[in-house]
């Protein structure tokens, strides 16, 4: 099996553990997105602290925090985690899980922008008119529901600029996850303490809601490493097509197993948004050709690119 074929298989198993993770959620409801988001943490936590031991990298995890620039970017990429984890999960329990697919498929697009704005990224008029489309499809929707929504654009803009730090860190993936976790431990460790001293902790006994928490950990933690190991494999852009499985699963679970309404608005909405990813793609896939043929004819002519 090739490196490619297992870094797809990689991307679609991690794709399908987020894409389905709003079952979990919602399983959970009646433990408070609080206590869900502790535990999502600690055990989180735990299953990276193994692995990173197992690969012998604690040193490394130390010396991230010995700059105090790095340090600063590290604890507002946590504050950017915790904020959207719990942002999610309360969107799932409340009946919000199409807001959060909608925000998955509006992030590239908030990518793109954030690109173009930090970075000076060149943008092609194919994700120029797709970034349009989004914003017509958060105004159709606003105008139609009477809500702005705020959780999809919320969870879109604080990924974008989460996207934007861990540019900024130049770190490998596991170091910087795994220290953003331990940055996040003491206070996921406060609010159990809390939950516990004034006895509404849920955690506790062999019965399903203590084995759903438990799972939190593995259910956050494996498609994160599956994720690393698919970005080595993989070109940018087959992992920003295979991560439209997310968002498609997340919708499935919303309209089809949890019911929640989905009106006409929602279909045309969601349809512009479609239609703004398949243009977006596609450009992506054109220039990601046009640089392997470039690279190719280079290559034949022996000359090399610095």
């Amino acid at each position: 099996m090739s490196d490619s074929t297992k870094g797809l298989i990689a991307m679609i198993v991690a794709c399908f553990g987020w894409g389905f993770s709003p079952i979990v959620f919602k399983a959970l409801t009646g433990v408070p997105p609080m206590e869900v988001l502790a535990h999502r943490t600690l055990w989180s936590v735990v299953m990276f602290a193994v692995i990173i031991a197992f690969q012998g990298q604690f040193r490394t995890l130390v010396t991230a925090f010995a700059q105090p620039r790095r340090a600063i970017l590290l604890t507002v990429a946590a504050l950017l985690v915790i904020g959207n984890w719990y942002l999610f999960i309360w969107a799932i329990q409340s009946g919000y899980t199409t807001q959060t697919s909608l925000g998955f498929y509006i992030f590239p697009l908030v990518a793109v922008l954030i690109g173009r704005v930090f970075f000076a990224d060149a943008l092609s008029r194919p994700q120029a008119l797709a970034v349009l489309l989004a914003c017509l499809a958060v105004c159709l929707l606003t105008y139609g529901t009477g809500v702005i929504p705020w959780i999809s654009l919320i969870l879109a803009i604080c990924f974008g600029v989460y996207g934007l730090i861990k540019k900024r860190l130049a770190m490998a993936a596991m170091i910087s996850v795994t220290a953003e976790m331990a940055i996040l431990l003491p206070i996921a460790l406060l609010i159990l303490w809390q939950s516990s001293h004034n006895g509404t902790a849920h955690f506790g006994g062999w019965d399903r809601t203590t084995a759903l928490l438990l799972f939190s950990g593995p259910l956050t933690a494996i498609p994160m490493i599956l994720f690393t190991y698919a970005t080595a494999k993989l070109t940018l852009t087959s992992v920003g097509l295979i991560s439209y499985i997310n968002p498609t699963l997340q919708f499935f679970c919303a309209v089809v197993l949890f019911a929640e309404p989905f009106s006409g608005w929602h279909l045309a909405s969601f349809g512009l948004i479609w239609a703004a990813l398949a243009l977006y793609s596609y450009a992506s896939w054109r220039q990601e050709n046009l640089r392997r043929n470039v690279a190719r004819t280079l290559a034949a002519s022996g000359t090399s690119v610095m």
